[in-house]
């Protein structure tokens, strides 16, 4: 037998997967016409095209373009005047964004468990979660399946929360046919190199609450008042705005995002079929309640028993196979130092824990590729299951 391409061996896949970035003509006719316009800044006129239409994607009333997600998640926060005193309820398993932007404003971030078969934020550990001083709660629609809205929606409502959805892994993902960032108060959206759409950087804000939109637009602007005199600032904001080129890019990008959604569905679909007969890979619960998942990550659950080696080594054995992937985040968020005990407060979360131990990632850009090629992905785990005896001496070092 053959042996592993992490011991020598011929890889399994042998092809490059899609490139991402992925850009044509249009990106390219959107940046020359913005060179020749002479505006580049954030008054532009393409801006305002590209939230106007971002929104009317996602099915909001209004889009505000930021400079990035951490900034948007930053806006809405101080346009809805949350600050020292405040708290926020997050989910530990998530981008530390989620959690500094609160501290950023001065609130203090409280975590809540996250469902073990899906990572998204248990509406049940958010509720335990809320107390006098909760203004807020920001469930992540992490990988791209949507939080259970069914349950967070009534929840905030009951308790008169803003409710701050964390879509920046969910562009053109739905909930009972409903898109992300519709759903609760606000929205909101990166557009890092990573994201399913991308312009670099950058970050947008939906809603559907003009009072909200404009106390948003304000602070991403300097504080300026909306319609007011140009250096009227009533309110404390900053420079937030996005770029003419990147608004440019964003617009050819919003034109593919459907059918690249459809891909990357199809792949998960086929590789959800393929892991159903491996044995110690479990991929993450689909709620048919999320019609539309953006796949920004394909996940799954290895059980080291079944394999025999560790998580760390599996991984670097299947990235040798061909098939990029990583571990994810090596611990929950409140373990980070910058947001430590002084600063935050945590509920047992032993599902995130436990997440940081198990999970494997595949990048949604390996989903563009056709269904038909997730086959290898599925031979190389199983080659390394196979294979696994090859593996010990790694396993010791």
């Amino acid at each position: 037998m053959a042996a592993l391409a992490i011991n020598g061996g011929t890889p399994t896949r042998r092809r490059p997967w899609p490139r991402w970035p992925q850009w044509d003509s249009r990106e390219e006719q959107r940046l020359l016409d913005t060179l020749h316009g002479d505006d580049w800044g954030g008054f532009t006129p393409v801006v305002a095209e590209f939230e106007q239409a971002f929104a009317r994607h996602h099915g909001t009333a209004y889009g505000i373009a930021a400079v990035n997600g951490t900034q948007t998640l930053v806006a809405v926060l101080m346009a809805a005047g949350i600050g020292p005193g405040d708290e926020v309820i997050v989910p530990p398993y998530t981008f530390i964004a989620t959690a500094s932007a609160v501290r950023l404003v001065g609130a203090t971030p409280v975590f809540a468990d996250i469902e073990a078969d899906t990572y998204n934020l248990d509406p049940i550990a958010a509720e335990a979660a809320i107390t006098p001083r909760t203004r807020a709660i920001i469930p992540v629609h992490f990988a791209g399946q949507a939080a259970d809205m069914d349950r967070l929606v009534p929840l905030a409502r009951r308790h008169g929360l803003l409710l701050i959805e964390d879509a920046a892994h969910a562009h053109g993902a739905a909930w009972h046919g409903r898109m992300c960032g519709s759903l609760g108060d606000a929205g909101s959206f990166s557009f890092q190199s990573s994201k399913n759409m991308t312009a670099g950087e950058g970050g947008a804000l939906t809603t559907s609450d003009r009072d909200l939109a404009d106390a948003i637009r304000s602070r991403v602007n300097q504080g300026r008042a909306i319609h007011g005199a140009w250096y009227e600032h009533p309110n404390l904001g900053t420079n937030m705005r996005l770029s003419a080129w990147q608004a440019a890019v964003l617009l050819a990008q919003l034109e593919r995002l459907d059918d690249q959604t459809d891909r990357r569905m199809a792949s998960a679909r086929a590789l959800n079929s393929l892991f159903a007969e491996v044995e110690g890979i479990q991929p993450m619960r689909w709620d048919p309640r999320a019609d539309r998942h953006a796949f920004h990550l394909y996940m799954v659950r290895y059980d080291e028993r079944a394999f025999g080696v560790p998580r760390a080594v599996f991984q670097q054995a299947l990235a040798a196979e061909g098939i990029p992937c990583s571990t994810g985040y090596p611990f929950p968020l409140y373990r980070q130092e910058s947001l430590g005990p002084a600063f935050a407060r945590a509920a047992p979360c032993p599902n995130a824990e436990q997440a940081c131990r198990e999970a494997i990632w595949l990048p949604q850009s390996l989903l563009l590729a056709d269904p038909a090629e997730m086959e290898d992905v599925a031979a190389a785990v199983t080659r390394i299951r196979d294979h696994r005896h090859e593996l010990a001496r790694l396993a010791l070092e």
